[in-house]
């Protein structure tokens, strides 16, 4: 997801959206703007519902932004190039935005009409905040994952195997900071879960929380792993595919963001990207490591306090560095240089990166609207997982000028051919849509992303049987 929210804004000047042009028509929407400023500096602007709240104006919500003259995904661009927080969900009615109060009434300056949709931050149980290693009513603290994939591989050495695949930006400057794990479960034989391309099996790497404040990604990878090693030998699909797969997990692939979100246990802090100093205060520090791949990366993303800033350069980040040389070093690489070359039907191996929110099954590419060699392979997988989760099937921008050079799905799939998927988890209303919903909604998340989870553990063996 995009954002700028909890720190200073510099915003690129931008023309503002043109009134009607009729005398009456112009004095009508000065009537309508001036109401809204004035509902929104009440507290009351109009929610999506009638059970959603008014705006709480101490802290950011969410929103959603149209214009009578400008097409939502000319708008989404327009708005993210001036810092705002803009979301991925397929909103053809306007562009969703994570904003104060005071962003949403200069919006409504520029001729913009601002709905609010609700708050950032859902009520979390007292019961459960003083919960060990958790926070926000549940979720695990990138230590707490720590613990939990060392207590994996001790309860089940048969089954589980952790690697360090290398460290984040704070470790890099001996600042604290963490190792980046990843954790291989299968039924272990001789030659299982090296770090290499040699091994017999095809392998599915599920990965998690590289954007921090995506909350229920991490949890969906602490369940992925309980679940695996829980029911090897009493689930029949899941034994066969821990016979037949390695299954990869990268739980946290951004604890140092996860650290400053976790660090309000009942108000998480927005942080989305790295922990790398660039002189930006609040959440503007860091680096988008889904922006800041070695593959199309693109410089025009956002500058450095924004929330997609992709870095000083391609691959500037350890942890994209360690993600990648992690990936290249498990699959093999079977697809020429060329964007639009197709890699061929030898190809094994599948790769999933969770985000939130839009419920979304996102498949490559994700940096142009061209489809990709492969497309109908890769279309054919995305549509077998919106089977269990429901979710919407895109690639490209979605429809809605939202593309995503630099991310990491893309990455694998240009660079190695193996098959990317994104899934964004989590619906666009209710207590659990948005990156912090309330703990109890991971159960509804689990269920329906389950399967979707097995589709591509089992497609790993063979994800393009017809090479098209």
């Amino acid at each position: 997801m995009h954002g700028d929210t909890g720190h200073p804004t510099t915003e690129v000047p931008m023309t503002r959206f043109p009134y009607f042009r009729r005398s009456r028509a112009r004095r009508l929407l000065a009537a309508v703007t001036t109401t809204m400023l004035l509902l929104i500096s009440a507290g009351l602007m109009m929610p999506s519902s009638a059970t959603a709240a008014g705006p709480d104006t101490s802290e950011p919500g969410y929103w959603v932004v149209a214009s009578p003259t400008t097409a939502v995904g000319e708008l989404a661009d327009n708005l993210s190039k001036r810092g705002y927080d803009v979301m991925e969900g397929l909103s053809r009615d306007g562009v969703p935005i994570l904003a104060t109060a005071a962003q949403a009434q200069r919006l409504l300056r520029d001729g913009l009409s601002v709905r609010y949709t609700g708050p950032l931050y859902q009520p979390v149980p007292v019961s459960a905040q003083a919960a060990a290693d958790t926070y926000y009513g549940g979720y695990h603290t990138a230590a707490a994952h720590e613990t939990h994939n060392q207590q994996v591989v001790t309860a089940h050495p048969e089954l589980a195997a952790l690697k360090t695949i290398g460290q984040s930006w704070l470790k890099t400057q001996n600042r604290g900071g963490h190792d980046i794990q990843a954790l291989c479960i299968t039924k272990i034989t001789t030659g299982d879960c090296a770090l290499s391309t040699t091994g017999s099996k095809p392998k599915f790497t599920l990965m998690a929380q590289m954007h921090a404040r995506e909350l229920a990604t991490g949890e969906l990878a602490y369940m992925w792993i309980d679940y695996l090693v829980a029911n090897y030998g009493k689930v029949g699909a899941v034994t066969t595919l821990m016979d037949t797969t390695e299954l990869w997990v990268i739980p946290i692939a951004n604890p140092d963001g996860v650290d400053i979100v976790s660090s309000n246990s009942t108000r998480p802090v927005s942080q989305r990207k790295n922990a790398h100093d660039n002189g930006c205060s609040g959440t503007g520090l860091g680096v988008d490591l889904n922006r800041n791949s070695s593959y199309h990366w693109d410089v025009n993303q956002g500058t450095k306090c924004t929330e997609t800033y992709p870095g000083a350069s391609a691959g500037s980040e350890p942890e994209t560095r360690a993600i990648q040389t992690f990936l290249a070093s498990i699959y093999r690489d079977t697809k020429p240089a060329a964007d639009f070359s197709a890699a061929t039907t030898a190809t094994t191996g599948t790769f999933l990166t969770l985000h939130s929110y839009a419920e979304l099954n996102i498949y490559p590419y994700g940096w142009t609207n061209s489809l990709a060699p492969n497309n109908t392979d890769l279309k054919t997988i995305a549509t077998n997982m919106a089977k269990s989760n429901k979710y919407t099937v895109v690639h490209g921008d979605g429809g809605l000028n939202y593309f995503a050079p630099g991310a990491t799905d893309d990455w694998i799939y240009g660079t190695l051919g193996v098959p990317g998927y994104t899934i964004e988890v989590g619906p666009s209303s209710s207590s659990c849509s948005g990156f912090f919903p309330a703990y109890s909604c991971m159960a509804s998340f689990w269920s329906r992303n389950l399967s979707a989870f097995m589709t591509l553990g089992t497609a790993a063996a063979k994800p393009y049987p017809t090479g098209s």
